[in-house]
């Protein structure tokens, strides 16, 4: 707690990339985070660059010109996105920074994560950043990205568990950094939800109820949440956050 708030998480997500890029299907394309950085800060402006084909030895990839789309209004999906092409690229970190909103040097903007997919799908070329949730449901072509132990991972429910798993969980306010998590599976973009409750609630009656709720949610949403393509926290965070209910409140 701080102040006079308890902060928790509930669940996570994950983002991913998108791409449009003729003859390249889904998880075929493998990726970087400092090429990520590179062709956001307009460095690398096409698919056929010697660096993206060296990875990919057994694609043909065009050559096209990259168009990068992204969050034209502020957003945590930004933010997460930014937070970890900062995290793995000291230029990216300099000239732009970490922010739910932030300038980049190269690309469109779009409204919303249906904005960036709806660019992405109708520019070839094009690539994008949406939370895999996003990715799924409208069938987007999503790539692998090398983590942090130097493997390159698809985005998918084992190695978004891997990342939760990871993550040092018993810092203040449950405020992991679970951006590039170490481990060999681990998908190194995800983000916890926080919820906020007052430790001194006006409504003693209000506040056990939703903390009812989501005592509830940790015992019986895990399958819901991954059926709607969230990562559902592990059980130990779980019973931890029940210690700092009991702490806090007295129940």
């Amino acid at each position: 707690a701080t102040g006079n708030l308890l902060q928790f998480p509930t669940v996570m997500g994950s983002l991913v990339a998108i791409v449009n890029i003729p003859g390249i299907a889904e998880d075929q394309l493998k990726l970087t985070g400092p090429l990520l950085a590179d062709i956001y800060l307009g460095k690398i402006t096409r698919w056929n660059d010697p660096q993206i084909v060296a990875l990919n030895p057994g694609l043909t990839l065009p050559s096209l010109a990259i168009a990068p789309a992204y969050r034209a209004d502020g957003s945590g999906t930004t933010f997460v996105w930014v937070s970890y092409l900062s995290a793995v690229s000291p230029e990216f970190k300099e000239k732009v920074g970490v922010g739910t909103s932030v300038r980049f040097p190269a690309g469109t903007g779009a409204r919303g994560n249906e904005g960036v997919a709806g660019t992405v799908r109708n520019v070839r070329g094009a690539i994008g950043y949406v939370e895999n949730a996003y990715a799924i449901t409208n069938k987007l072509v999503t790539t692998q990205i090398r983590n942090n132990a130097g493997n390159f991972v698809k985005p998918d429910h084992k190695s978004f568990m891997a990342a939760a798993s990871a993550a040092d969980w018993s810092v203040p306010g449950f405020a992991a950094n679970v951006i590039d998590q170490a481990g060999p599976d681990s998908w190194p973009i995800v983000a916890p939800t926080f919820i906020l409750l007052p430790t001194n609630p006006t409504d003693a009656a209000r506040s056990a109820n939703v903390r009812r709720f989501f005592d509830w949610c940790f015992t019986n949403g895990s399958k819901l949440a991954e059926e709607l393509e969230y990562i559902p926290l592990p059980e130990s965070v779980h019973n931890a956050v029940r210690g700092a209910w009991r702490q806090s409140f007295g129940a």
